[in-house]
């Protein structure tokens, strides 16, 4: 009887194996050709739209680290994404800095603000949480409308970009597309890095179970806290590369609109998937800008797209493919 049931438990382990291998093989040959077209997608589209899809990409990245990973709603993250937009744009137009410096001005500051906003949020659950990150969220907003240094209604404009340590001119389309792809990729590498590591398992077994995280001794409150500044740095990176891709910084970016935005994103593409709030995005983004010129209205159009997905997608797009006949064949439900 042992012996079966050793001989099951090997099987069930050689199982889990072949399917982490197959899983770790499609990911492989997925993340290749999504890299190798976005490395020729300027020779068919327009730049300045692939930009913004890739700043958003990992805005919505970033937001899903928090959600997907830990099961915390935000609805503040426009405060980093805007926040960090700002003070880039302040330091790298009144204070000449370069553009990397003005960057990581900006997540630093992102960083603060979630350190701020964190200990304040995390010590509520649920709806309440939520609603913390809004409340402080707004009263960001209010800040950024009256603080001198913004501009108010009028925002930060005419923002260059200046020269990659001081040798790459990113005035050039060119060269600021490769940056921005360069950004969105070390940030993706950072996110899997950081779920795929003993601190995001902690994080995972927080979300399903939280107060069995904290009998087993795991300080919930600062692995919280933990993950919510990492996602508001990522975040900020996003805001602070964005305001130096579109050359301003206004008001829109702080919004409490932008955090629903970003969460749409997430939700459309699948909370808790690495690759669902990139699809997520390009699928908000695309919309927006193919409709902008016609007569439909964006945001209605939007909400009937969100509407559809779900009815019909309760895991998001791309979590219902994970957990399709064919996603568990190709082990991606394994892996998520």
């Amino acid at each position: 009887m042992r012996d079966m049931t050793d001989l099951i438990h090997s099987t069930t382990s050689a199982k889990r194996t072949e399917r982490s291998a197959t899983a770790s093989m499609t990911y492989a040959i997925f993340l290749a050709a999504g890299l190798a077209f976005l490395v020729i997608a300027p020779a068919f589209f327009y730049p300045i739209f692939l930009m913004k899809l890739l700043c958003f990409a990992l805005f919505a990245c970033a937001f899903n680290l928090l959600l997907g990973y830990t099961g915390l709603l935000s609805f503040g993250h426009a405060t980093f994404f805007g926040g960090a937009a700002y003070f880039t744009a302040h330091a790298v137009k009144e204070w000449g800095l370069t553009p990397e410096l003005g960057i990581l001005l900006g997540v630093a500051g992102a960083v603060v603000l979630g350190l701020v906003m964190g200990f304040v949020a995390i010590r509520r659950q649920g709806i309440y949480f939520a609603m913390i990150t809004l409340a402080l969220s707004q009263m960001f907003y209010f800040f950024c409308l009256q603080a001198e240094f913004t501009r108010g209604e009028d925002g930060i404009q005419s923002v260059p970009r200046g020269h990659l340590f001081g040798l790459i001119d990113l005035s050039q389309p060119t060269n600021m597309y490769y940056f921005v792809l360069a950004v969105f990729v070390i940030g993706l590498l950072i996110i899997w890095r950081f779920i795929n590591s003993p601190f995001g398992m902690i994080l995972k077994s927080i979300r399903e179970n939280e107060a069995r995280a904290t009998s087993l001794g795991y300080s919930v409150a600062r692995y919280k806290l933990g993950a919510f500044v990492m996602s508001a740095a990522l975040a900020g990176l996003a805001g602070g590369v964005k305001a130096l891709v579109f050359q301003f910084a206004t008001l829109t970016d702080v919004t409490w609109q932008m955090s629903g935005e970003v969460i749409l994103m997430t939700l459309l593409g699948g909370i808790g998937t690495l690759i669902g709030p990139i699809f997520g995005a390009g699928l908000v983004v695309t919309l927006q800008n193919y409709l902008a010129t016609s007569d439909f209205p964006v945001t209605i159009i939007t909400g009937v797209v969100f509407m559809v997905c779900v009815l019909l997608f309760r895991r998001g797009i791309i979590g219902e493919f994970y957990a399709s006949r064919l996603g568990r064949k190709l082990g991606f439900e394994h892996r998520r």
